[in-house]
């Protein structure tokens, strides 16, 4: 049996939306992307929703739209994927972590708040905080948006686990406490373009800065140039841009999946539910559920204390594996990866996400998953350690 953590859900009207996309004149910069930005944007209730061939792309342009530069400070969560951080890196800013809450493993807003008071001491505040929302579960958005009034740093949600998710009841998405969202649509997402991202913002500012930014910098609107056109034809690149469209077969699929994101989401809660019921007479930490939340549950993360008589994390996972069934570990500290050494963090800075890394595993989860696969991942996280399950 091959149980990966995570997959993708294509059905033929997935392929059908491609195929049409790919017999038709435009394969990129026609009118799938735009149809799939503006579908996007009215099922989160935001104002633009700007696609892109990456959340790592989406990530780097919202940095650039909001002017992050040399000298900056940029704060985000050390458990999170590498991206998060790095395109502050790319922009020449100074990256700082801040410890997550051990129940969620999301920002600690404890820990948030001392922090903040600290760098407002030594003259060192964010510029921006990028709160990710960890396994589709929202940050306390609330409480880190009062932060950044009271502060003055701006806000992107890192929401790559999270479209179709929600908080207080509204879509994450919205930007009602944030400046910027980003959705990331990889195989492993809720729903997939392939490769792609998106950026969400109710700001007409840094919605058009981002839209220019994506494409060279350009712009073909002539309240944005500094001289008349010369003629239809004419457009100015104004700022210095990349090449980060997503293509329209992309977008095609993106909206086609679209239509099941719903239904996709129902499927993870029911997932979780039963791996909540075969787990709970074991001696492990499930999913702590956020009452303010719904999530999107794009993670199924349990944790196994150290120390305990019956279970070790590092034969767990290889006796999981051993049996062809794909856990991983979301994540690893960012501050451990060797690029990120040399700047100098200190393990015991972050203690919660020293103790969460050393007992994190993620079984799987995804929309094909059977009940019959669960019960065999079950089956074979709890054999005794030294049992033979696999024959």
């Amino acid at each position: 049996m091959n149980i990966p953590y995570g997959r993708q859900d294509i059905n033929k009207d997935d392929i059908n939306a491609v195929i049409n996309v790919l017999t038709s004149d435009n394969l990129t910069q026609g009118s799938m992307v735009p149809e799939f930005e503006s579908a996007v944007s009215e099922y989160c209730g935001v104002n633009f929703a700007i696609a892109t061939n990456s959340a790592t792309s989406a990530l780097h342009l919202a940095c650039l739209a909001l002017g992050v530069g040399d000298s900056d400070h940029v704060w985000t969560t050390p458990i999170s994927f590498v991206a998060s951080a790095n395109w502050a890196l790319y922009c020449g800013a100074n990256v700082d972590f801040v410890d997550i809450d051990p129940c969620t493993y999301n920002i600690s807003v404890d820990a948030l708040t001392s922090k903040l008071k600290y760098a407002k001491s030594n003259n060192s505040l964010p510029k921006v905080l990028i709160p990710v929302h960890m396994t589709g579960q929202c940050c306390d958005m609330k409480a880190i948006h009062s932060l950044s009034i009271e502060y003055g740093f701006k806000i992107i949600e890192d929401a790559s686990h999270a479209i179709g998710a929600k908080y207080l009841e509204m879509p994450v998405g919205n930007c009602h406490y944030s400046d910027i969202t980003i959705f990331s649509f990889h195989p492993v997402k809720i729903i997939t373009t392939g490769e792609g991202g998106m950026a969400l913002t109710n700001d007409v500012e840094l919605s058009g800065a981002i839209r220019r930014l994506r494409s060279h910098g350009i712009t073909r609107d002539s309240l944005e140039m500094d001289a008349p056109a010369d003629g239809p034809w004419y457009y100015q690149q104004i700022d210095l841009g990349f090449n980060y469209r997503m293509t329209d077969f992309q977008a095609a699929m993106g909206l086609s999946q679209l239509n099941r994101l719903d239904c996709f989401i129902n499927k993870r809660h029911k997932i979780a539910s039963i791996y909540d019921k075969l787990l709970e007479d074991l001696p492990i930490i499930r999913p702590w559920k956020d009452p303010n939340c719904y999530s999107s549950n794009h993670l199924y993360i349990i944790r196994v204390p150290e120390g305990s008589q019956l279970f070790n994390r590092k034969q767990i996972f290889e006796r999981l594996r051993s049996n062809g069934i794909g856990v991983n570990v979301h994540y690893i500290p960012i501050y451990r990866q060797p690029y990120y050494r040399k700047f100098g963090y200190r393990y015991e800075d972050f203690p919660e996400s020293e103790a969460y890394y050393s007992e994190a595993i993620s079984l799987p989860i995804f929309p094909l998953l059977t009940s019959k696969q669960q019960s065999f991942v079950v089956e074979v996280l709890s054999s005794p350690i030294g049992h033979q399950s696999l024959f």
